[in-house]
């Protein structure tokens, strides 16, 4: 990770510009008038600014025509194309600066969007519902990523600025007073980075450096080119940045199935070895996770503490789908692969992934997956909901059945040893759409549309104009929480539900999750049974009635009943866990 750095650098002197421009023939730095920078190797231009300080605005002119915002900068006060603005990560005074984070066995999460998190949609006014979060019994705080985006609402996967948190929710020390504050209570707090594209608006990128991009091409435009040494250094950089300026606890690493990789080491392994170095010099508990379509069990090793070259787990797609077909007997899309959810449920709770190499009918009946039944079950994190899984839905409608099946449902997610995770709301059973949002300038804004359109073109044949528009204020303003919400008799029942579980979970099960290995599991006339053994000889077993009568069970675990009834009959969608030795 030797060479030049990428963004401003304060010195003693004044402020250090720096641009990574090898297509330039001349690159000024704007601040008032144009000072030409000094062109060095590999494309390199820098200026030391004697009277530049902290909070100075500055843009580069590139070749005498185009005014940029700095690739790298810390932060856009003006959006994705106005100026850049000179930050110093020093200055802020950190309260909980003794904070090391959690091991993690600990984890649970909550998904959550800074903007629709709460009605301000700010850093600071999450603070106020973080002890919801403790008293819940959730230990990391998951936000959606903050790149600096354009226009005034978006999920943040069209970022184009990887080192700057949008301005929208706060600035960067309102940023800090978040985690700050989360770490006070305990609390860890990961951010979801996208490292396999940049959003459509507001990258220029292309104009100083095409070497960036590669021929290939993802869902969301062309390919990023990590065979390019500073293109992979400007990656790895901007994610040691977010752990190391702004202290998060853990990145998740958006969709790394489209990044392209030609190159002798994966980004991924060299950048998870680099994080493994900052935790190691710090010692700090930094965690790694994965969104990865292929299942690629090989990256996964939740057990080495710092990371070395892998990650600790990936979210986990079949679990989802399989429960949501189970629960809603949806068939389009990715659900096609899911036919007998029950017996995909059971592959799952017994090696993680439900596709291990097999032929997907989805993708065309291609191989998808690795054998991942080795690996700890703290390699999987599991859900019901996500915001993909919400927000990919025409409508943004979230999970909705009988209330007796989401309760199994989520019985056997928080209890299971895999690291659970909960979307926003999802804790006391908000109805609340989460759509797919965003702010565009036309023709972006209708290119947008159009896309929609083709990708659910039944739905708007269906439902027509009743399908929400994206580009429209009212569609992000649906996706706000309402927490007044959480008063009700329904929320309160499924509150306490849901604290009584995690309880559990932290009390029972957390404490054996450092050595923590597949059993076996099956499924019998509706009845769902499951092991996993635990290094120090403890066994936690399930056994569930996944059905809509009573069944009677071929046995029942032997235990200490940790939660629910053991009966014979076994009613409807209930749900029992034993521990034994």
């Amino acid at each position: 990770m030797n060479g030049q750095q990428f963004g401003p650098q304060l010195t003693k002197a004044g402020v250090t510009f720096n641009l990574w421009a090898p297509e330039a023939k001349r690159v000024d730095v704007v601040i008032g008038e144009p000072q030409p920078m000094t062109r060095g190797d590999h494309g390199w231009f820098r200026l030391q600014v004697k009277d530049a300080q902290v909070g100075c605005l500055y843009r580069f002119r590139i070749d005498g025509e185009l005014d940029i915002p700095d690739p790298a900068s810390r932060f856009q006060p003006s959006d994705v194309a106005g100026p850049s603005e000179v930050i110093d990560h020093a200055a802020y005074h950190w309260q909980t600066s003794d904070w090391r984070g959690r091991p993690w066995q600990d984890v649970v999460f909550l998904e959550t969007h800074v903007g629709t998190f709460t009605p301000q949609g700010s850093y600071r006014e999450m603070i106020g519902r973080l002890d919801h979060l403790v008293s819940t019994g959730i230990t990391a705080l998951e936000l959606m990523p903050l790149a600096d985006f354009p226009g005034r609402w978006n999920w943040g996967y069209d970022g184009v600025l990887w080192y700057a948190p949008d301005s929208l929710y706060g600035r960067p020390d309102d940023l800090k007073a978040l985690i700050d504050a989360a770490h006070a209570r305990g609390l860890m707090v990961f951010l979801d980075v996208v490292y396999n594209h940049f959003g459509p608006e507001g990258n220029y990128l292309g104009h100083i450096a095409p070497s960036f991009f590669s021929r290939a091409s993802t869902p969301w435009g062309n390919a990023i080119n990590f065979c390019v040494r500073e293109v992979r250094r400007f990656a790895i950089e901007s994610a040691l940045q977010w752990l190391r300026d702004y202290r998060f606890d853990g990145l998740r690493l958006d969709a790394v199935h489209a990044i392209t990789n030609e190159s002798e080491t994966h980004l991924l392994h060299e950048l998870s070895s680099a994080v493994g170095a900052l935790a190691a010099s710090t010692g700090r508990h930094i965690h790694l996770v994965l969104e990865n379509d292929d299942n690629v069990a090989s990256l996964l090793d939740p057990v080495t503490d710092p990371p070395r070259g892998k990650y600790r787990a990936q979210w986990n797609d079949d679990y989802h789908h399989a429960w949501h077909r189970l629960l809603t007997d949806e068939t389009h899309g990715y659900y096609r692969d899911y036919a007998e959810p029950l017996n995909r449920l059971v592959r799952i709770l017994r090696s993680g992934f439900a596709y291990q190499g097999e032929p997907s009918p989805h993708r065309r009946g291609a191989l998808r997956g690795e054998r991942s039944g080795e690996l700890s079950p703290t390699a999987f994190v599991n859900f019901l909901q996500n915001h993909d899984q919400i927000g990919n839905r025409v409508f943004g409608d979230r999970l909705t059945a009988e209330p007796i099946t989401l309760e199994a449902a989520l019985a056997i997610t928080l209890l299971a040893p895999m690291p659970p995770l909960l979307f926003m709301g999802e804790e006391w059973g908000a109805t609340s759409p989460f759509p797919f949002f965003c702010d565009f300038a036309a023709p972006l804004a209708d290119a947008v549309r159009r896309g929609r359109r083709e990708e659910f073109s039944d739905a708007y044949k269906k439902h027509g104009d009743d399908i929400p528009d994206p580009l429209n204020e009212a569609t992000f303003r649906s996706a706000i929480l309402d927490w007044s919400a959480v008063a009700k008799p329904a929320a309160q029942k499924r509150l306490a539900l849901v604290q009584r579980l995690l309880a559990i979970r932290h009390a029972e099960i957390v404490p054996h999750l450092d050595d923590c290995r597949f059993g076996d599991a099956c499924a019998e006339d509706g009845i769902l049974s499951a092991h996993w053994n635990f290094g120090d000889h403890y066994r936690l077993s399930l056994t569930a009635n996944l059905s809509q009568r009573n069944i009677t069970p071929p046995a029942l675990p032997f235990g200490r009943t940790i939660w629910g009834k053991p009966a014979q009959p076994l009613p409807a969608w209930a749900v029992v866990w034993t521990m034994d030795r």
